[in-house]
C-alpha cells in the first residue's frame, strides 16, 4: 500500500476541490449568501509539483474544469465516498430528496452513486447556460468517453438519460490508484478480446486467389488513408473495408484476422458477442458504441467471430422482441459504414448473414477445406519442430486419407506432443496419430478407419 499512497496522495487536493464545488453549488442553487460567484471561480488544485498517476493524466491530457468535474465526481464514490453524503440531505417542503440532485441509491452500497443529473446539478443549476459543456465533456465522442475512462450505466429501461450512472471503468479506477495500466481485455466494461498470433503471412496456407484478395486488405491498412485523403476518394467512398471470412471452423479465418493485424502493426480485438447482446432495449447499442468509439480512435481491426448469431438475417416485426433484434442489426450496420478502419465478420456460413450487411462488403473471402496439398503442408508445418514423426508414417497418405481442417490438424499435433513427451521421447508413433485424429473425428460424431499413414 506504501507504493500506492504518492496515487492516492494526487487525488486529495482534488477531492477537496470537489467538496468545495459541490457545497457551492448546493449553497448557491438554494440562494445562500456569499453563493452568488460561480463555481468556476473556485481554484483549481496546481498539479505541475504533484507526483501520481492522477496528477499526471490531468496534465497530460490538458483535462478542463468540467472534465476534471466529471472525472473526481465518478471516482468519488470509489475513495471517498464521504464527499457525496451532502446529497442525502432533504427537501423539506416535500420531505423527500432533493430530485435536482440526482443520484441512485443501492442495497449493496451505503453512499450515494452519482448520476448525470448530478454532474448537470452541480455544474450548471444555477448557470443553465453551461450546460452545454457539461454535456461536451461527457457525449460519446468525448476524450474521457471514447478512452473508455468514463461510461454512463443505465439503472432500468424506459428512464430518462440523466438517470444513468456516471462511472469510471475499473480498469481506470486502478490506473489512478496504482498507475498500473491493465490491458483492455481485463476490463469487465469492455466486451472485446485482444488477439494476437505468432504466425506470419507464410504460415497460411490458402488458395492462391484467397491470398490475393487478403493482399488488398492489406493494402488497404497500409495505404488506405493516404487514398482516401490524397487521392480524394472520400468524397466518392465510405470510410473503412469491410469484409466477411465465411467457410467451416478451424479453415483459418481467425488466425488470418491475427496476421493481418501483425503484418501491418494494428490491433485485433474479437468482439465477444455474449457480453454484447443486452436484453434490454438501447444496452446493445450502448455495448457496440463503446467498442467503436475507442476502436476508431484506436484505428483497430474488428473481428466479429460467429457473426450470424448477431448479424443474422432479420426476422419479420411481428413482436416486439423482433423489433428490438432488427434496431439492433440496423444499428450495427450503421456503426460498420461509418467506421474508418477495418472490421472482418466471420461466419461458418455466408448465407447466415444478412442480405443487408453482405451488400456493403468490400469483399466475401471463402475459405473452405483445405485440399489434399494443402492439408499435406499443414501437416509439415505442423510437424517441423521439435515433436517429429516416426520415420514410418506417410505424410503424404495421411493428408489423402483424413479431411480435416488446420485447426483440428493444430488440435492432433497437442494431442501427439502430450503423448510423445509422456514417455519421454520426441517422436510421434502412428498410434499417437491415430489416437488423436480419432478424437477429432469424434467431435464431429464420426469414426475413422485405420487407413494408411
Amino acid at each position: 500500500m506504501e507504493g500506492n499512497s504518492v496515487h492516492i496522495d494526487s487525488l486529495e487536493n482534488e477531492f477537496v476541490w470537489l467538496e468545495k464545488v459541490i457545497q457551492h453549488a448546493v449553497s448557491s442553487y438554494l440562494m445562500h449568501e456569499g453563493y452568488e460567484t460561480s463555481w468556476l471561480d473556485i481554484e483549481l488544485p496546481e498539479l505541475e509539483d504533484t507526483e501520481g498517476a492522477y496528477a499526471q493524466f490531468v496534465q497530460e491530457h490538458k483535462l478542463n474544469a468540467f472534465e476534471r468535474l466529471a472525472l473526481i465526481l465518478a471516482l468519488a464514490p470509489h475513495i471517498k465516498p464521504e464527499k457525496l453524503d451532502i446529497f442525502f440531505g432533504k427537501n423539506q417542503l416535500y420531505d423527500r430528496p432533493f430530485t435536482e440532485f440526482g443520484g441512485y441509491l443501492d442495497n449493496a452500497f451505503n453512499g450515494f452513486l452519482p448520476t448525470i443529473q448530478t454532474l448537470l446539478f452541480i455544474a450548471a443549476a444555477s448557470d443553465p447556460t453551461l450546460r452545454n459543456e457539461v454535456i461536451k465533456s461527457i457525449e460519446p465522442k468525448a476524450f474521457l468517453m471514447q478512452e473508455q475512462i468514463l461510461t454512463r450505466k443505465t439503472t432500468g429501461n424506459n428512464l430518462p438519460s440523466n438517470a444513468e450512472l456516471l462511472c469510471v471503468t475499473d480498469r481506470w479506477l486502478h490506473f489512478f490508484q496504482t498507475a498500473e495500466e491493465l490491458p483492455l481485455e481485463q476490463s469487465a466494461e469492455f466486451p472485446a478480446q485482444h488477439i494476437t498470433t505468432q504466425m506470419d503471412w507464410e504460415d497460411l496456407v490458402l488458395e492462391d486467389a484467397i491470398l490475393e484478395e487478403l493482399l488488398e486488405i492489406n493494402t488497404w491498412l497500409n495505404k488506405g488513408k493516404d487514398i482516401m485523403a490524397e487521392w480524394g476518394l472520400d468524397k466518392k467512398i465510405k470510410p473503412g473495408y469491410r469484409t466477411l471470412f465465411y467457410g467451416p471452423p478451424g479453415t483459418g479465418k481467425t488466425l488470418t484476422a491475427t496476421v493481418l493485424g501483425k503484418t501491418t502493426g494494428k490491433d485485433v480485438f474479437r468482439i465477444d458477442l455474449s457480453m454484447i447482446v443486452s436484453k434490454y432495449i438501447g444496452e446493445t447499442e450502448k455495448n457496440l458504441a463503446k467498442i467503436f468509439d475507442i476502436a476508431e480512435h484506436k484505428n483497430w481491426i474488428l473481428f466479429f467471430d460467429e457473426a450470424d448469431s448477431l448479424f443474422g438475417k432479420r426476422t419479420v416485426a411481428q413482436t416486439s422482441n423482433d423489433r428490438h433484434a432488427n434496431q439492433q442489426t440496423g444499428y450495427l450496420l450503421q456503426r460498420i459504414e461509418e467506421y474508418s478502419g477495418v472490421v472482418i465478420l466471420a461466419s461458418n456460413l455466408k448465407d447466415n448473414i444478412d442480405g443487408a450487411f453482405t451488400r456493403r462488403f468490400q469483399s466475401m473471402i471463402h475459405f473452405r477445406m483445405p485440399s489434399i496439398d494443402q492439408r499435406y503442408q499443414l501437416w509439415q508445418k505442423a510437424f517441423a519442430g521439435p515433436c517429429k514423426l516416426d520415420e514410418s508414417i506417410d505424410l503424404y497418405a495421411l493428408a489423402e486419407n483424413y479431411e480435416l481442417a488446420g485447426g483440428a490438424i493444430i488440435n492432433v499435433l497437442r494431442h501427439c506432443a502430450l503423448a510423445a513427451i509422456k514417455r519421454d521421447s520426441d517422436t510421434v508413433t502412428k498410434q499417437d496419430l491415430l489416437n488423436g485424429l480419432r478424437r477429432e473425428f469424434a467431435k464431429e460424431h464420426k469414426t475413422i478407419q485405420n487407413k494408411a499413414l
